[in-house]
């Protein structure tokens, strides 16, 4: 994730101070050390060694330590030890996200988010059916694109320099 699906995740969830929030797919850590840092405690799941040993040295260069668990491992196999109704929003960065989206109404409390970042199309719309089979509500998916702008003399238009890398953001809500 980058700094734009970042801000979406937080901005449609209304994370805030006193959030308890669920995540897997940890990488280097920027989108819990951002949770934390807009208040929330973070339970984050790692599946790599590798990645979850730099996540928790960036917790600490950070300041967010203490607000961020970073767990080696994989979420779909600790879903059953979790604390049931008690997370207000869960976010999910890896391939198997359809998988962990039907256990979000027991992971959740009533009116929590679930917020699934994908940078393919496929692994998004089966998200989507999981979402809807789980009988989340308010299931919207955007594109995170973002374009600069140029203005010069002879006008304002899009930037035509390459777009780069861009992703689909799915946001539910557990109603």
């Amino acid at each position: 994730m980058v700094p734009r699906d970042i801000g979406l995740v937080i901005g449609e969830t209304g994370i805030a101070r006193g959030d308890r929030v669920l995540d897997a797919g940890t990488g280097t850590g920027v989108l819990a050390a951002s949770m934390a840092r807009a208040g929330a405690s973070v339970v984050t799941y790692e599946r790599d060694a590798e990645f979850a040993d730099v996540a928790r040295e960036n917790m600490e260069l950070g300041g967010v330590e203490d607000a961020v668990d970073v767990r080696t491992g994989d979420l779909t196999a600790e879903l059953e030890t979790l604390d049931r109704s008690s997370f207000d929003v869960l976010t999910l960065d890896t391939g198997d996200a359809a998988d962990v989206v039907p256990h979000a109404p027991d992971l959740l409390v009533e009116g929590g988010f679930v917020a699934v970042y994908s940078p393919f199309i496929e692994s998004t719309r089966e998200v989507v059916d999981a979402a809807r089979a789980a009988e989340l509500a308010n299931i919207r998916t955007r594109e995170t694109i973002q374009r600069e702008m140029q203005f010069d003399d002879r006008g304002s238009r899009p930037s035509t320099a390459p777009v780069g890398h861009t992703g689909y953001l799915t946001i539910a809500r557990n109603e």
